[in-house]
């Protein structure tokens, strides 16, 4: 059964001497507000390493699949859940083409959850997924660096070589200084990001995305920078707790009240305003979570509204209660 309830959630993810998210079309440097100079994660990458950790974490298990896979196309996909629906490749009636989008939502965990445009192939239409997230921003303005770096070892084309013999002739003859060669590397000291994600209940009838569906998204949140290492996010963490809003209702009736859960019981941006994380005082250049400062306005919250959080992956959300090993909110 798909989830009944609205939900908003919020997230920190902390990068030290890394590029959290760099621009290809700017030499990979980290992206920046040129205005602000406050840094962004996009949310294709956000819910590219997400994808990432569900692919690895849930490998084999029916309906964890990808669609959208790295080196892949996501085509390939489209068919397989389209002859798997019983439709011809082809068919672009309308049942044929809803009987390819049910059999994708069904396979597919990103599709359940964050929707696809199946279009491009063999038609399976289009889904717009339940789950939503923003582009992280950074608390503060972040320095972005770019340094010079020496590669021990060269990658040239050896000439003419085409034996092992000859590339190990043709390395053995060029001077030690020709085999090595620079590179660059950008990165940022330290920044600490703030994300928003948005879960609708009505669009996850449509996908079918449910409870469990739930559980592993928040699980891989939290766990979705510890096997996504590499020399530029080699210290990148999302921060606990995760901070959820789901919206209950507050009618005396039964059926009202699961509508109004559906829809929401109070607009994101108030929700979001009640958390309020910044830098400490006495701090001029945060090098660490540990010198922001993080409380939450319980008393701002609407009827109708369950705050969670939720600090180990494969725990227990806390509702309504900081828990005790919430420890960004205890500054």
């Amino acid at each position: 059964m798909a989830i009944e309830n609205r939900y908003e959630f919020m997230f920190y993810i902390e990068c030290r001497n890394g590029n959290p998210n760099g621009d290809p079309d700017m030499g990979n440097t980290p992206r920046t507000d040129p205005q602000s100079l406050h840094g962004y994660i996009t949310d294709v990458a956000i819910k590219r390493r997400i994808r990432n950790y569900v692919q690895a974490a849930y490998e084999g298990n029916e309906g964890m699949e990808m669609l959208v896979r790295s080196a892949s196309n996501i085509n390939t996909g489209i068919a397989r859940a389209k002859a798997l629906s019983g439709t011809e490749l082809s068919a672009k009636g309308k049942n044929e083409v809803y009987a390819g989008r049910r059999k994708a939502c069904e396979m597919f965990y990103d599709v359940r959850t964050f929707g696809a445009v199946m279009s491009t192939g063999p038609n399976a239409g289009q889904v717009r997924g339940p789950v939503q997230i923003a582009f992280a921003r950074s608390l503060d303005p972040i320095q972005s660096l770019d340094i010079s770096i020496t590669r021990m070892a060269t990658a040239d084309a050896a000439g003419n070589a085409k034996t092992v013999e000859e590339y190990e002739a043709w390395e053995q003859e060029q001077p030690e200084d020709k085999l090595r060669t620079m590179g660059r590397k950008q990165f940022i000291p330290y920044g600490l990001y703030e994300a928003r994600g948005f879960i609708s209940a009505n669009l996850a009838k449509e996908t079918g995305f449910d409870e469990q569906d739930l559980k592993i998204l928040f699980e891989s949140i939290l766990n979705m920078y510890e096997h996504d290492r590499s020399s530029s996010k080699g210290e990148m963490s999302v921060i606990t707790p995760l901070i959820i809003f789901r919206h209950t209702g507050t009618d005396s009736d039964l059926n009202q009240r699961k509508r109004q859960a559906a829809l929401g019981c109070a607009p994101a941006h108030r929700l979001f305003d009640m958390v309020h994380v910044r830098k400490k005082e006495d701090v001029a250049y945060p090098t660490s979570w540990r010198d922001y400062r993080a409380e939450i306005n319980t008393e701002a919250r609407p009827a109708g509204i369950d705050i969670g959080f939720l600090c180990n992956p494969y725990g227990e959300i806390s509702w309504n209660e900081v828990p005790d090993d919430a420890e960004f909110f205890r500054g």
